[in-house]
């Protein structure tokens, strides 16, 4: 051909075969960048990535090569002699030879009758009730295959007996899989999910190609968490760093350890483990008991017939503000995007607002007791046990599972006064409480007007306003 390619994860060079001064095979090793291609005759100065794009187009212009994707999946591991692998239902006899299981004894279920030995055998070969049977065939005397398939045989198509978990008769029933598949998120750690999800999509596509299955694709969306990192390394038995989760319960409870899980680090990231960070958690969560617990006897009786007073007070708009914006924040990062760290912060913001309402002049009992049980029900998918204990503090006699997700109101997220930040040259000097919708220019005589900012110029001349509304005003004096 007129040119030879040399491809690797990325484009290094192409070069014409011909040419006396190249040395086809010393190459060397591919060369990953982004950079652009040189000696590559009419490819020159290309940028590596659009180079794979043109140089492909030359080559099946010219009928010399094409565009290809190539996939290499592992031979399944037959030869692990495991007691916990999948059996192989297949049986030898010396009449019949290698033959398959009757249907109506499938499945063929490991027995309990086994000797684990450290020999290097089968520990399946130490079951005589395992090892020896009849042929299915001619009901003569025979023996099972003692090799076990890889555990990921289970592991690529369990999804689908979920499906139809009680059938005796098949693996499922089609109209029950397809009426369930394909499965609406998966969520698996990053170095589990790649051989899985590639054999599982392997085990759906052949299904599929048999008409077993009604979808080609098993999962329709895919989170793949991150590790878990403790003294710089990858948390592991094998390393000995493990953290046990025991202890962690016993001194803190299961709440605790879940909170700082979900909150330490986005699902997708690495988690450095934290023993200060537990204990972060765990005073948190004592803040929470503590503020519901010192509040319980203000409150009124739970129910519709708490009704909050009519005119409301700043302090009740800023509460019922904090309360809602908490459970849209909540509501969006656990149901649409899976931030659950986030989701904690503005529960914990919520947390103290309440602490701050409480100590207001004249508090409104009714908004209380709405606040503190809509932080109680966002907080539930985080500390489950907790909660359901605060729930019955506050009077509930149904579980708080059995209650609705409480929903927001969008009303109560438009802010009449909103604090701004001024600034003179560019450094925050102090806030100014001012009406959130004025447009820019009203925004700035109002700003200018304030006592405070006029205290602030003390006389230097005023050379330009930077007003952003509803967020600050940048005062450049000389």
């Amino acid at each position: 051909c007129d040119f030879v390619v040399k491809y690797g994860l990325e484009i290094l060079q192409v070069v014409d075969p011909g040419d006396p001064s190249i040395d086809l095979t010393q190459l060397g090793e591919v060369f990953v960048a982004e950079e652009t291609l040189i000696n590559s005759g009419p490819f020159d100065g290309l940028d590596n990535r659009e180079a794979i794009l043109r140089i492909t187009e030359f080559l099946e212009e010219k009928k010399i090569g094409q565009e290809s994707v190539n996939y290499r999946l592992r031979d399944w591991l037959i030869s692990r002699q495991r007691y916990w692998g999948t059996p192989i239902p297949m049986i030898y006899c010396e009449t019949c030879g290698w033959v398959p299981e009757r249907e109506e004894n499938l499945p063929v279920l490991l027995p309990t009758d086994v000797t684990f030995t450290g020999k290097g055998e089968s520990p399946l070969a130490t079951s005589g009730s395992f090892q020896d049977t009849d042929c299915p065939v001619c009901g003569g005397p025979a023996r099972r295959e003692l090799d076990t398939m890889d555990t990921f045989l289970d592991s690529s198509w369990y999804f689908l007996r979920y499906t139809d978990p009680a059938n005796n008769r098949e693996a499922w029933d089609f109209a029950r899989q397809k009426y369930w598949m394909s499965v609406d998120q998966y969520i698996g750690g990053v170095e589990h999910a790649i051989l899985h999800l590639m054999y599982s999509r392997f085990f759906q596509m052949a299904f599929c190609d048999l008409g077993l299955v009604s979808h080609e694709e098993p999962f329709t969306n895919l989170l793949t968490q991150g590790m878990v990192i403790k003294d710089g390394k990858k948390m592991s038995k094998s390393i000995g760093n493990v953290v046990s989760p025991d202890e962690i319960i016993a001194r803190y409870g299961a709440d605790t350890a879940r909170l700082f899980i979900l909150f330490a680090a986005p699902p997708e990231k690495e988690l450095d483990w934290s023993d200060t960070g537990v204990e972060g958690s765990y005073r948190f969560l004592n803040r929470v008991y503590r503020l519901v617990s010192d509040l319980l006897e203000t409150l009124p009786a739970p129910g519709p017939a708490a009704s909050s007073r009519a005119a409301k007070t700043p302090a009740d708009r800023d509460l019922s503000y904090a309360m809602n914006a908490a459970i849209k924040k909540v509501t969006e990062d656990v149901g649409e995007r899976f931030n659950f760290n986030t989701a904690i912060s503005a529960v914990m913001e919520l947390v103290n607002e309440i602490y701050r309402y409480k100590e207001e002049t004249d508090p409104d009992p009714a908004l209380l007791r709405t606040a503190l049980e809509n932080l109680v029900l966002i907080l539930t998918p985080f500390t489950p046990h907790l909660c359901e204990e605060l729930w019955e503090k506050l009077g509930h006699v149904t579980s708080v599972y059995r209650r609705s997700w409480p929903a927001y109101d969008e009303g109560a997220l438009v802010r009449d006064v909103v604090e701004i930040v001024i600034q003179v040259n560019g450094k925050v000097k102090d806030k100014l409480h001012i009406a959130s919708r004025l447009d820019k220019e009203a925004f700035e005589k109002t700003a200018l007007a304030d006592q405070r900012v006029q205290a602030l110029l003390n006389g230097r001349e005023l050379v330009k306003v930077v007003a952003v509304p509803g967020k600050l005003i940048n005062l450049v004096v000389r």
